[in-house]
């Protein structure tokens, strides 16, 4: 049984720290600060990683800036981990730190690396239209997931995988496959091979903007963004000056009508959106402030709605040139 101090933020880490904690021990829990959220953002929030490790009463640690944070610098160095595990935590390390513990730090990733590094590996293949993805054990560096790989696991990513359901999957895989290799590595019985730099993607952070909808775009295009961004920030077009989400969606065959990208139209009893290349259709949608709605309900309730442009006033100029 090894001594493990592990590092995560959100839920993807959730299911690594608990099997962490079933199989060795958790000395210490380092996470990101709780954050304000809410209307006047007056409350704080835990990341979903220290409220497992409350349940568990293990120790917490919550440095603003691990970098700048020699108090808990000083705390990782007395507490006798042999192995860090690293898991979405949000922070990249310093040397001084990733060199403490004697087995170094193992990176749990949501990509086969060198693809997808980055914050926001899990939407990054969904957006990009992948057939799969998987986990890679890295042996953590002081650069962007650029570490030397430990192990790796490819997963097949469905046709109606969200960001949610597939962070999931990933981070049960993730938690087995550390799981089953940290034995072989802290008997050193695994050598880790470099990454090949030239094959490596990039996954950057994600702004509410990305997830604005561009109805010139394919059906095909769409519907991997409106799946990468759910469920958040949510995929979102405008309808009459509103913001409307779209919650779930899905491309149809067929090219649709000779119409305005962004055009409502009635599809087989439901509800679908012209593109650029292909016809999607809405199955669920909301409109700011309300619930979410089944898509032909809405339509029922909005007069107007069938016919109308979505996104037009964005960008009415562009619009009327095509």
């Amino acid at each position: 049984m090894a001594r493990v101090v592990f590092l995560g933020t959100p839920f993807f880490g959730v299911p690594v720290l608990e099997a962490l904690v079933r199989h060795h021990e958790v000395v210490a829990v380092v996470t990101q600060p709780d954050r304000p959220v809410g209307r006047g953002r007056r409350t704080l929030e835990a990341p979903e990683v220290k409220r497992a490790a409350e349940r568990h009463g293990l120790r917490v640690l919550q440095p603003v800036n691990l970098r700048r944070d020699r108090a808990t610098v000083q705390e990782l160095r007395g507490v006798g981990a042999d192995v860090f595990v690293l898991a979405a935590f949000g922070q990249i390390l310093r040397q001084e730190v990733l060199d403490i513990p004697p087995h170094g730090c193992i990176g749990v990733h949501a990509s086969l690396l060198p693809k997808w590094r980055g914050a926001a590996p899990i939407a990054a293949a969904i957006l990009h239209g992948e057939l799969e993805t998987g986990i890679t054990l890295m042996l953590t560096d002081a650069g962007m997931d650029t570490g030397a790989i430990i192990a790796q696991e490819a997963l097949a990513i469905a046709p109606d995988d969200t960001t949610g359901t597939l962070t999931e999957r990933l981070a049960r895989l993730g938690a087995r496959l550390l799981i089953d290799t940290l034995p072989a590595w802290l008997a050193g019985a695994i050598t880790p091979r470099p990454q090949d730099d030239a094959l490596a993607t990039y996954a950057p952070m994600i702004s509410r903007d990305d997830a604005h909808i561009d109805w010139r775009r394919s059906a095909r295009e769409i519907d991997c963004l409106i799946r990468a961004y759910t469920p958040w920030p949510g995929a979102f077009t405008t309808l009459d000056g509103e913001t409307l989400k779209v919650v779930r969606a899905h491309p149809t065959a067929g090219e649709g009508a000779p119409v305005l990208p962004g055009t409502v139209m009635e599809v087989g009893g439901g509800i679908g959106v012209q593109t650029g290349e292909g016809v999607i259709i809405l199955d669920a949608v909301q409109l700011a402030g309300r619930r979410v709605m089944d898509a032909a309900a809405f339509a029922r309730g909005r007069r107007g709605f069938v016919g109308s442009v979505l996104g037009s006033e964005a960008a009415p100029d562009t619009l009327r040139g095509r």
